[in-house]
């Protein structure tokens, strides 16, 4: 009973610090990236992960460099008559996995996405597919979302 009681003191004290981390990290990133939250599917922790792992967007090129560094730049594949593209393999996991959480919550949620998905579905590409070309459309989305917070925080020149 004693261990019991102990156990969920300790389960309370630890939901009060993760509730505490969860309030600080939403604060950091409304202050510094209010675009990336706006994107539906991406609360809080996802945009802190993406922020944290990406590093500055301005550090990137294009939209497509960016593209590379996340995972979500296709691929070709020839193994036929056929073009297709499949999904990289290469690039960070971390901004990767963060995306396809967004992807996700789109997928599930947001009426465009479902729109293209389906769109994507019936023209013959699988689900799978149709999901790739929604994190790639992602992709440019944090990227352009990124940049637009990065110039809005830059000190205006003198």
């Amino acid at each position: 009973m004693v261990l019991a009681r102990t156990l969920v003191q300790h389960c309370r004290a630890l939901t009060a610090d993760i509730d505490h981390l969860l309030d600080e990290i939403t604060s950091l990133v409304e202050k510094r990236a209010p675009s990336l939250l706006a994107i539906s599917g991406c609360g809080p922790l996802t945009a802190a992960k993406i922020l944290g792992e990406t590093a500055g967007a301005d550090r990137f090129h294009s939209k497509d460099a960016y593209a590379r560094h996340t995972g979500t730049a296709p691929l070709p594949v020839w193994s036929s008559n056929r073009a297709r593209h499949r999904l990289s393999r290469t690039g960070n996991r971390q901004l990767n996995a963060a995306l396809h959480r967004i992807a996700l919550t789109q997928a599930h949620w947001h009426p465009k996405a479902r729109a293209m998905l389906a769109r994507r579905k019936a023209a013959g590409d699988g689900g799978l597919e149709a999901l790739r070309i929604l994190k790639r459309r992602l992709s440019d989305v944090v990227y352009r979302a990124m940049i637009n917070d990065a110039q809005a925080l830059a000190p205006a020149p003198a």
